[in-house]
């Protein structure tokens, strides 16, 4: 069962149809979906507002909260807006993340570690495939990410993983099973989002906690978009033949491939493979990744 509208109808459309009909999911300017369409409640205090069009997630020193998809997806693209907490947000941690549910499990995360007033928040990324993770890459992004909503969005198919912010890619991590590379391939997984108590980690590492006379801690979201199959069909090939699927999608391309770099130059502060405490030999995806 397939959860999305297609918005590409041939392969012999051009590359730069192609590439609009990408930015045009990646900006949401597709109806948006409501809240209750594709996702629920999971724990904590989360506020429904606007019908359903805007999300909160709060956070105070009982409890924070988090909700996720209804269903598991299995290739495509999802995407949100959200809009981070405001003020002195040190010790909180915002995430937006696929995972599945297995032991051995994948996952794909955006988490929005937050900072004392005056300091930027940081977007950590990280890639788990077979239950295998430490592939953190943090940036500074080029905005107040607390003052108006942005929109943060993956891509995933056969071939190649890609994290967007405002349709910007920062992150590329490509299939190298060949190369002996675990790739998330085979295990469907959730969306979820949640705002949680990070302060043994998350600001300066674990030096700054959460002042909780700023609480409660509020994390807005709109536009839930999905457009990815669904995890619980029945066929063999679920997933197979979409616009995902189509080689306009299966690598970035130069202008894309320019912006990335320029990301990496300007804004990212760690990247896990030129950490040689970590990894004194570079794992093998360094190489091979844009």
């Amino acid at each position: 069962m397939k959860s999305h509208v297609s918005l590409l109808e041939s392969r012999r459309s051009s590359p730069e149809l192609l590439y609009l009909s990408l930015l045009i999911i990646l900006n949401i300017c597709t109806v948006e979906a409501t809240f209750s369409n594709n996702f629920e409640i999971s724990w904590g205090n989360v506020r429904l507002l606007n019908n359903g069009q805007t999300v909160q997630l709060t956070m105070d020193e009982s409890s924070g909260s988090a909700f996720q998809s209804k269903n598991e997806y299995l290739f495509g693209s999802v995407s949100m807006r959200i809009k981070l907490i405001s003020g002195n947000s040190a010790g909180t941690v915002t995430s937006y993340y696929m995972s599945s549910e297995a032991s051995s499990h994948d996952e794909l995360d955006f988490e929005f570690l937050g900072n004392l007033p005056g300091n930027p928040y940081i977007l950590q990324t990280n890639v788990f495939a077979s239950g295998v993770g430490n592939r953190e890459q943090r940036l500074n992004v080029w905005f107040d990410p607390t003052t108006d909503f942005h929109n943060y969005s993956i891509l995933w198919n056969q071939k190649q993983i890609v994290f967007w912010v405002d349709s910007i890619p920062i992150r590329v991590f490509q299939n190298n099973e060949a190369a002996g590379v675990p790739y998330p391939n085979e295990r469907p997984m959730k969306i979820i989002s949640s705002l949680y108590n990070g302060e043994d980690w998350a600001t300066d590492g674990g030096r700054v906690k959460i002042d909780w006379n700023y609480a409660p801690f509020i994390a807005s979201y709109q536009s839930f978009e999905v457009n990815a199959c669904s995890g619980a069909s029945e066929s063999s090939s679920p997933c197979a033949n979409d616009w995902w699927d189509q080689s306009e999608f299966q690598s970035l391309n130069q202008q894309q491939l320019s912006q990335l770099n320029r990301v990496r130059k300007n804004y990212m502060i760690y990247d896990y493979c030129h950490d040689a405490s970590r990894f004194p030999a570079p794992p093998p995806e360094c190489a091979l990744n844009p």
